[in-house]
């Protein structure tokens, strides 16, 4: 059973290919908010996944953050997570982005455990229609 508490943290570096301009969601050549949203996703999803039952995942179901503060290239990105509440199977992180300059982004990350057999074939039963 997942407990409150369990942390995660990731890294990145801000290159070209992580920006706003690099992945289309802006012009500008500064760290992207789809890709701090996906690391804060992947943060959470990791920090986790070795803990629950075989043939078990997380999928996440909600994100509500806010891009605090512009990263530009070449500077450390650091992403942690803390696992806030378990309400059965449904789980709530606080999530946090850091740069070398302080907080960049934070919010309410929410993710379900599902089976993954189950959970796919379902979602492939969509294209049977």
């Amino acid at each position: 059973m997942l407990e409150v508490g369990i942390k995660g943290q990731r890294e990145t570096i801000v290159t070209k290919q992580n920006t706003a301009a690099g992945i289309g969601s802006g012009s500008l050549e500064v760290f992207s908010t789809p890709i701090m949203i996906l690391l804060m996703e992947e943060c959470c999803f990791m920090s986790v996944d070795d803990k629950l039952d075989e043939g078990f995942t997380t999928v996440g179901i909600s994100v509500n953050v806010k891009h605090l503060s512009a990263t530009p290239l070449g500077m450390k990105v650091e992403i942690k997570s803390e696992l806030i509440k378990v309400d059965g199977r449904a789980l709530t992180f606080k999530v946090e982005a850091y740069d070398e300059k302080g907080l960049i982004g934070e919010g309410i990350h929410e993710r379900f455990i599902v089976n993954n057999e189950k959970f796919q074939a379902k979602t492939d039963s969509k294209s049977d229609k």
